[in-house]
């Protein structure tokens, strides 16, 4: 016999009128943007809610945000608006990471085959790494792939690369953050990772020893693109029983100059890396 008392509705979120409203802001924000084109490079308020069908304050409220973003810039003699530099910076993220991606394939398989470790290329994804390859070692005992997995950036090899390229204020900004230890030989005090920053400036390449995953070891050299900035790094990973400390002086060239292959093919040619 089927029970007549409907089940009760299960509950989505508390608000979804105001969850609504700002999804709905964030899409009409979104087409704005894609209002212009190559034909409409400057489109003024009552054009913009003509081709958006909403109301010219909702149009100026989104112009008045996305302008304090610098994702639209305001022509000072007509009050037309049109696109601004803000989302070139974006696109120049998105593109470097598409290019290095590509670069660096062929680059990471020959290191593999020469180390026949593990051959990772990470980027900084806020306060992890990710990596974007993780070629595994032909080897029998091997590191599992962590392709498209997140690491933190403090306790990896390839994230103090990576750090070590920011500005003063975004690597204080960086170190801000708590920082949980993942070992017993994880270092998270600020002092520890300001040491560990300077140590791969001055000779090229970070050392991780068990310091994010127990019993794996890893090598890494920073990348950098056309204007001498970090924007990726190779790390060359492996279990410890394999990769012993003075197979450290042997392994760092090879990541470094595979690191400087791949810097290359983006239009850096081994000169003085920005450190801000």
């Amino acid at each position: 016999m089927t029970d007549p008392t409907p089940a009760p509705r299960k509950e989505i979120n508390r608000n979804p009128r105001r969850d609504s409203s700002r999804l709905s802001s964030v899409t009409t924000a979104i087409h704005l943007l894609k209002t212009f084109t190559k034909d409409d490079k400057e489109l003024g308020i009552s054009e913009l809610a003509k081709r958006l069908s909403v109301a010219k304050s909702t149009v100026h409220r989104l112009a008045g945000t996305l302008l304090e973003e610098g994702l639209l810039q305001q022509n000072p003699d007509n009050g037309r608006y049109c696109l601004g530099v803000g989302l070139f910076s974006l696109g120049s993220l998105v593109r470097s990471r598409l290019d290095v991606t590509s670069e660096s394939k062929n680059i990471l398989n020959q290191l593999r085959e020469q180390t026949q470790e593990n051959v990772r290329l990470a980027v900084l994804e806020r306060q992890s790494v990710v990596f974007l390859h993780d070629f595994e070692s032909p080897q029998t005992l091997r590191l599992r792939s962590g392709t498209g997995q997140l690491r933190p950036a403090f306790c990896t090899a390839e994230g103090i690369c990576l750090i070590s390229g920011l500005r003063e204020p975004e690597l204080g900004e960086f170190l801000e953050l708590p920082r949980t230890p993942r070992t017993a030989k994880t270092a998270t005090s600020e002092e520890e990772l300001r040491a560990r920053i300077r140590r791969t400036k001055r000779q090229g390449y970070s050392v991780e020893d068990e310091d994010c995953d127990e019993g794996t070891r890893c090598i890494a050299a920073p990348i950098h693109n056309g204007d001498g900035r970090i924007i990726a790094a190779v790390g060359i990973a492996g279990p410890r029983v394999r990769i012993r400390k003075r197979d450290f002086p042997k392994l760092a060239p090879l990541a470094i100059e595979a690191a400087q292959q791949i810097s290359e093919r983006l239009g850096y040619f081994r000169r003085q890396p920005v450190y801000v």
